[in-house]
């Protein structure tokens, strides 16, 4: 049985029931995990199972009876378009241009995150997920990855803005999507977990590998001056994922840049202005707000 309230008062049972408890603490506590709970349900893209609004009653210790506006069996998704429907499932024609394929994978690498979300042991929810600044990444975020994964994956999406966190998100699901994107050597879950690195087919062609790499550092990338002091541009690029910081290294000494070595176990630079340069003229940024950086920066 699924759980369906008035408009606004499944945020507002949820907020009830998290009170002073972090979005983990509180997940923990229904048995689903945080970015289902404080995106999904949150934003009521999904309905309440019966089980979870119970409990989130139980812990806000309220009666929301009162708010329910529909009781829906748990079948209900297969023909209303809910947890199971058939946008989880279709078929999706992709595109054969493989460098389209190869940056999409670069962002998803970077600021992406493929989920498969189990509820009641069964996966119902298949997604991918971008993330990004909904104000400097605005552009990026709502233009410019919608339309290239609809040219890639004959796919819309859909976007939203997180209110009051400056968080811009691009929402793709499917099946069998996410299945081919595992296909390709991305794994689903936590890619730090997963140690997830540049899939080889990527690794073995140059021109594959730089649009990757532009779609990584248009998303975990940023440039910016030296120092004070000096007033050349650098580009640096960060991860916390051993091996993609790794791979993404070697990409670059591939490609023909001289890359610093990885500081701190988790970034390098490009700090050869001819580099900086070279991947500018060659690669390029498919992010305005890198480029505009870049223009501004080399101009003052």
């Amino acid at each position: 049985m699924r759980i369906k309230l008035k408009r606004g008062k499944q945020k507002e049972l949820i907020y009830l029931a998290k009170d002073n408890k972090s979005w983990l603490k509180l997940s923990k506590c229904l048995s689903i995990s945080p970015a289902y709970l404080s995106r999904d349900l949150k934003y009521e893209n999904r309905i309440l199972s019966e089980e979870i609004y119970l409990n989130l009653c139980k812990i806000a210790n309220v009666n929301f009876e009162e708010h329910i506006v529909d009781k829906l069996e748990d079948n209900w998704g297969q023909s209303k378009g809910g947890n199971i429907s058939s946008r989880n499932t279709k078929d999706f024609a992709h595109s054969d241009d493989k460098e389209d394929l190869a940056e999409t994978m670069g962002i998803i690498l970077g600021d992406g995150h493929v989920s498969e979300i189990k509820r009641e042991k069964k996966i119902r929810v298949y997604c991918i997920r971008i993330a990004g600044n909904s104000k400097t990444d605005k552009d990026y975020i709502f233009g410019y990855i919608p339309e290239l994964f609809m040219k890639v994956f004959n796919e819309k999406g859909s976007v939203m803005t997180a209110p009051n966190r400056n968080c811009g998100y691009f929402t793709i699901y499917g099946k069998n999507l996410i299945e081919y994107i595992k296909s390709l050597g991305i794994k689903s879950g936590n890619k730090k977990m997963n140690n997830q690195g540049i899939p080889c087919w990527i690794k073995s062609d140059k021109i594959l590998l730089a649009r990757c790499a532009k779609g990584l550092i248009d998303t975990d990338g940023s440039i910016h001056k030296i120092s004070r002091n000096n007033k050349n541009l650098r580009i640096d690029f960060t991860s916390k994922i051993p091996q993609l910081l790794t791979d993404t290294h070697e990409a670059f000494v591939s490609l023909g840049f001289n890359p610093s070595k990885i500081i701190c176990e988790n970034h390098f630079f490009l700090s050869r202005q001819s580099e900086v340069e070279k991947y500018v003229r060659e690669i390029g940024f498919s992010n305005s707000k890198n480029l505009k950086r870049y223009l501004n920066l080399r101009n003052n």
